[in-house]
């Protein structure tokens, strides 16, 4: 399940990516009117496994586990701020990256979907500043190197200390044989515009850049002198906040705990069911739909606050994915269903966009967005299966469109009384939840037919049975119920046949067709590469550069390229 070598701190026998700020050990915030600090205090004995110390502000998984769930809250629970302050509550340290220990200790899945999360914890950042106005500014006052660098990078200004020491830096090439894998290469020369040369120099020294050159080459935005920095990050978060959209109220909707339970065989949510099947390496999540009507008035929406089923099924979802996705790496197979009353599902999707310029339904509208990208980049098989009683209609439909394949019953099994399988498309599916190439998925999956989407839009509102949605491209198999066990059955023996590595190259490659942003660089370059790179010996072998960090001795590579 879990990384083998190593024993969870928390004694758990999984990674819980639930928390709330009463338990950050390494974190902390705090509100000042418009104005949030997130304060890095990282608490070195803290690992989230047993055997490494986070010493200068250096993290684990469990460290990006309470940053995202900070910045989840201070959209959702402080509408009101528009800007969030970064900074190191230690002296003379911003941050010095990912752990080296935890890494060098780490198996290969442990390390691939640590840096995975952490770039969609900063991807979040961006996600704030650009759809909701809420600014991210970061005040370095000491080392940020790596990791530290990289968090830096995520977000909109950045303002170094200008007291002769201070240095940003992406050492990882030249100590430790592997890339700046949270997307440090990319924002590097995609968002700061840095001159590849410059870039060049930059990631091939271990001590960094700092002071005037450090601004020159744009790896910075300004320095300031020690005793005028506090006035000028006040000064520079009042400019960045007055020229802010975010008009939320200062009381937000505060997230609750998620109701879980856990079983042997998967996991019991409100409006989420996990069943896995070890024997057959599979996982099947279940969505339910709502089980009353969307609330009449904006006021209601926020008095059911985290309940309001839009959120909490998302929330659900998204725990759901993280936890099989960290805790089940031999679970290789997702199917996707659905259950309940369409017509609720529908209704909230035309309540959501009714109300779309409201922070709340805004906020909830983009936290399924970031859900879905998530799967969109999760290394697993995805399949929808449409059943009868099921509720593929917009929001949801968007897990059929997320999957690699999709089955669609005809008609009904013998037996079965519950109403026959339709796809039903709301306004959702067209632009609210892009991916991270900016397409829609349904974009993405007609790209040889640029002008089908739209057809599809003058469709809004028609039930799709399993023939029309398998002629409209909405499916790929619509199957009689003669045929349907066995095309099940001869798929999923055939999937789990595989190599899960040819797998999880064959479904990145497939599933981002189309342009490019920096976004989709990050995952699809910058992760993949970094993913190869873990695996090879000149980084992590009994020689290699992280087996031998901070041992004195050199690594020894083998000097063939590629």
């Amino acid at each position: 399940m879990a990384d083998a070598k190593r024993k969870l701190a928390s004694g758990k026998d999984f990674i819980d990516f639930q928390t709330d700020p009463s338990r950050y050990k390494h974190w902390k915030i705090s509100v000042d009117g418009d104005v949030a600090t997130l304060a890095m205090d990282v608490d070195e004995n803290g690992g989230l496994y047993e055997g490494y110390q986070l010493k200068l502000n250096s993290y684990d998984l469990g460290v990006d586990i309470e940053l995202a769930d900070a910045l989840t809250r201070l959209r959702f629970e402080h509408p009101n701020v528009k800007v969030v302050l970064l900074r190191s509550a230690k002296d003379r340290v911003f941050c010095a990256g990912a752990n080296i220990r935890m890494l060098a200790g780490s198996e290969h899945p442990h390390k691939v979907n640590f840096c995975k999360f952490t770039n969609e914890t900063r991807n979040s950042m961006e996600d704030a500043a650009e759809h909701s106005g809420q600014h991210f500014i970061t005040v370095v006052n000491g080392t940020a190197a790596g990791g530290g660098y990289e968090l830096a990078l995520a977000t909109g200004h950045i303002m170094m200390i200008d007291d002769g020491s201070t240095a940003v830096s992406l050492p990882e090439v030249p100590l430790l044989a592997v890339l700046p894998g949270t997307g440090g290469l990319t924002r590097v020369v995609d968002k700061r515009m840095v001159r590849r040369d410059h870039a060049d120099v930059f990631c091939t020294i271990e001590e960094g850049i700092k002071g005037r050159r450090a601004v020159q080459w744009r790896l910075v935005d300004e320095l300031v002198p020690p005793s005028k920095l506090e006035d000028r990050v006040k000064e520079k978060a009042a400019e960045i906040a007055a020229k802010s959209k975010r008009n939320g109220p200062p009381g937000g909707v505060t997230l609750t705990p998620l109701e879980r339970k856990f079983r042997a065989d998967g996991i019991d949510y409100p409006f989420v069911k996990v069943d896995v099947d070890a024997a057959q390496r599979v996982a099947t999540i279940t969505v339910r739909a709502p089980d009353a009507e969307p609330p009449i008035s904006v006021e209601g929406m926020v008095t059911q606050g985290a309940t309001f089923w839009p959120l909490q099924s998302a929330r659900e979802l998204d725990d759901s994915i993280l936890h099989l996705r960290n805790n089940a790496y031999e679970i290789g197979t997702w199917i996707f269903r659905t259950e309940g009353d369409p017509a609720r599902v529908k209704a909230y999707d035309e309540f959501v966009e009714a109300h779309k310029s409201h922070w709340f339904a805004h906020e909830t509208r983009h936290y399924w967005k970031r859900v879905l990208k998530r799967i969109d980049v999760t290394s697993r098989t995805l399949v929808a299966v449409i059943e009868p009683g099921s509720c593929f209609v917009g929001t949801l439909a968007e897990l059929a469109f997320a999957s690699d394949r999709s089955y669609m019953l005809i008609g009904a099994m013998q037996g079965d009384n519950r109403p026959a399988a339709k796809i039903e498309l709301t306004k959702l599916n067209f632009g609210a939840y892009p991916m991270s190439h900016g397409l829609t998925r349904l974009q993405a999956r007609f790209l040889a037919e640029p002008g089908k989407p739209a057809e599809l839009e003058k469709e809004i509102g028609r039930q799709f049975e399993a023939d029309e949605a398998e002629t409209a491209g909405l499916v790929t198999y619509g199957l009689d119920d003669i045929d349907w066990a066995d095309e099940m059955r001869v798929f999923m023996e055939e999937r789990t046949s595989f190599s899960p590595d040819a797998l999880t190259g064959l479904e990145a490659n497939l599933r981002f067709a189309g342009p490019e942003t920096m976004e989709s660089k990050i995952f699809a370059r910058l992760t993949a590469w970094q993913n190869w790179i873990f695996q090879r010996p000149n980084a992590v072998g009994p020689d290699g550069a992280l087996s031998r960090f901070g041992t004195g001795e050199r690594p020894v590579y083998d000097m063939r390229r590629v």
